[in-house]
């Protein structure tokens, strides 16, 4: 399609504030996104002006005089969740501690315009590149394999664009314009990354909660409050889960779909989604199994209640000839 077709969440966009970092003074935007999966996604934009990668090491734990981006950053989600405490529907306490994903945005016509070939730069600098994603200060310590590994998921579309995809951290060199389109399919991807671990660590509960339960019937709870709770996790569950896929349904370029498809598999969005469906199936076999158990009792219940009933049709029968 001509016109890309992209999800807009809630979002606002800060003041610029200008701060001291490792390489002096420095202006830093921040845009705060409320995602409908319950997800608060803050990015901060900081620009920089260097001579070699090995000076980009740094931004990876960014300091700056008055303090870390990373405390600034936790302090923002705080204040951010207090401001919509009235709105959230049983929220998770406390906020829970989550790793940054940098990306290092590149100008390609600052390379050299027209002629410039984003691949072989890649490849004159490999070892460099794989250093700035891995937060490796000395180039020469790495490994061939690391450097392959860490620099082996890469995508280019024109001559002069490059996305080179890693774990926590990515570089990207391009026109300009082009980078808010790759950070958002990045920012998607990583909100989904997420919520999975949230999603996964709460089914864990969920689960234990209710091999307690089970194993403890009829001494702790009775098995109509197990299963009603058994119930709306599954529910609950399965509609998040449908929200996570479908947030990044449809991206309308090819392109940006092939990054997202490279850091999908880097961050093994694909066996977290198998791992959580697992789970879930495991609850719905102790839903069930819970349901059964019920169905059985009732019916134990039933056929006592009918041989009751004949047995005092019986005495009154034997009564009424005597």
């Amino acid at each position: 399609p001509r016109q890309l077709s992209f999800y807009r969440p809630q979002m606002v966009r800060l003041p610029p504030q200008e701060r001291i970092g490792p390489l002096g003074p420095v202006r830093v935007h921040r845009t705060i996104k409320l995602l409908p999966i319950g997800a608060i996604s803050i990015t901060v934009h900081v620009p920089f002006e260097v001579q070699s990668l090995t000076e980009l090491v740094v931004f990876h734990d960014l300091q700056f005089s008055n303090g870390s981006l990373h405390d600034e950053v936790k302090r923002l989600a705080e204040q951010v969740r207090n401001e919509l405490r009235p709105f959230y529907i049983r929220p998770v306490e406390p906020l829970s501690e989550e790793e940054a994903y940098t990306v290092f945005c590149f100008q390609t016509l600052a390379h050299g315009g027209k002629d410039f070939r984003a691949e072989d730069w890649l490849a004159c600098h490999r070892r460099a590149v794989a250093s700035l994603l891995t937060q490796e200060h000395d180039v020469q310590r790495l490994s061939d394999q690391e450097v392959e590994e860490s620099t082996g998921r890469f995508l280019s579309y024109y001559r002069g664009d490059i996305a080179v995809v890693d774990w926590d951290a990515a570089l990207i060199m391009d026109d300009p314009r082009n980078f808010e389109e790759t950070l958002f399919i990045m920012e998607l991807a990583n909100v989904q990354l997420a919520e999975l671990e949230a999603y996964d660590r709460l089914l864990d509960d969920a689960l234990e909660r209710s091999y307690r339960d089970l194993s403890n019937q009829p001494a702790q709870r009775p098995s109509k409050v197990v299963m009603q709770e058994l119930k709306e996790i599954r529910v609950d569950m399965a509609r998040l889960s449908d929200e996570l896929s479908n947030i990044s349904k449809f991206f309308g370029d090819w392109h940006l779909s092939r990054i997202y498809q490279a850091l999908s598999a880097r961050f093994h969005l694909g066996e977290w989604h198998r791992t959580i469906d697992e789970k879930l199936r495991t609850l719905d076999g102790l839903y069930q199994l819970l349901k059964t158990d019920q169905n059985n009792r009732w019916m134990l219940i039933l056929e006592l209640t009918i041989v009751l009933l004949f047995i005092l049709d019986l005495v009154l029968l034997f009564t009424m000839k005597k």
